[in-house]
């Protein structure tokens, strides 16, 4: 009796991959129209994407300029426009023009006695997580300076509790007004320890670290040492 045929895997993927050929020659004929317009389409969002970045490129440029000028005229005492061109440039996609354009809003508030304001624009540049941190950590003090007064003691010390440590960019700025809600705690030998803990970072501005010896030593808490005397 005659033996069956052996149909090795060699065959086998021979057949196969014949199979798959004519799958995607019938595919090609069928779709070829789709595709050519699936690849028209990819072309022009890629173009379109391009000349968006330029476009927004552009336009961030524009708007520096459009702060600048804002500056120069705040400068220079023209204050009238000044607020509603802000406004304007405080929307920018721009988050660098956006967050300089709030800080400035802020700053013009509080030359013109508007706290209220002022507090709202420290807050809403606090609260956006699109800005970079540092922004936010500046606007974050601002605001807790200009609400200290309302605030409970507790609560200053919680907000600025991350900013207040060595190390931190704003550590001076955190630290002292963390130091006064201790002293409005009665914890004066904390605040003291805080004060003195300023004037020995060596990244705090001379004139801070100066005041933060001085109230050290008033509060018991020796810090002379934390930075040299001024010459004579």
């Amino acid at each position: 009796m005659a033996q069956p045929p052996d149909i090795t895997d060699t065959f086998v993927r021979e057949v196969d991959e014949n199979l798959r050929r004519d799958r995607m020659r019938e595919l090609s004929q069928k779709y070829a129209g789709w595709m050519a317009v699936g690849v028209v389409l990819f072309l022009a969002a890629a173009g379109g994407l391009i000349y968006w970045q330029n476009h927004r490129a552009k336009q961030s440029e524009k708007q520096v300029e459009q702060v600048a000028q804002v500056f120069t005229d705040i400068g220079a005492g023209k204050f009238d426009k000044a607020p509603a061109q802000l406004d304007t440039l405080s929307k920018s996609g721009s988050r660098a023009v956006s967050a300089t354009a709030l800080f400035a809003r802020a700053a013009l508030a509080l030359e013109q006695n508007d706290v209220k304001l002022a507090t709202a624009k420290y807050r809403q540049i606090a609260e956006d997580d699109g800005f970079p941190k540092p922004y936010r950590d500046a606007a974050l003090i601002r605001q807790t300076a200009l609400e200290f007064d309302s605030m409970k003691p507790a609560d200053v010390i919680a907000r600025l509790q991350p900013l207040a440590k060595p190390g931190e960019p704003w550590f001076g700025s955190a630290a002292e007004l963390t130091a006064v809600a201790l002293l409005k705690q009665g914890k004066s030998r904390d605040a003291g320890q805080l004060f003195a803990a300023i004037a020995r970072d060596k990244q705090v501005p001379e004139s801070l670290r100066a005041r933060s010896v001085q109230i050290a030593s008033t509060l018991g808490v020796d810090a002379s040492g934390a930075m040299p005397l001024p010459s004579q």
